[in-house]
């Protein structure tokens, strides 16, 4: 299974952007979804997650403001990012849990400035 991931961006504080990770399988075999990010220096850390039954689960940090979300037809999983702030800047990478296997995308990166 291959997780492409695309969508980052250098956006304005404030500013909304919309990730996308398209699955080279049906997303429907997948038990969750998630996006995570990284930022320099720190450790990678989950940002939002969606089950198989779409329940959803946000940090903290970005409850509010960012929404994921699901397109089954499309194997697609998004991210919609509103009121973008400096401390979002960051690698985001998507992540896909099937059975006990374990799949990530190769990271879009999100700059957004002050």
């Amino acid at each position: 299974v291959q997780l492409q991931a695309s969508g980052g961006g250098l956006v304005q504080a404030g500013g909304s952007l919309t990730l996308s990770c398209a699955a080279s399988a049906s997303i429907v075999g997948f038990r969750i979804m998630g996006w995570y990010r990284q930022a320099l220096g720190k450790q990678r850390e989950l940002v939002a997650s969606i089950t198989g039954y779409g329940n959803t689960n946000y940090a903290d940090s970005v409850k509010g403001r960012f929404t994921i979300s699901r397109l089954i037809t499309k194997n697609t999983v998004y991210l919609q990012m509103n009121n973008l702030k400096p401390e979002d800047t960051a690698v985001y990478y998507c992540n896909a849990v099937r059975d006990r296997d374990y799949y990530w995308g190769q990271g879009t990166q999100v700059t957004v400035s002050s």
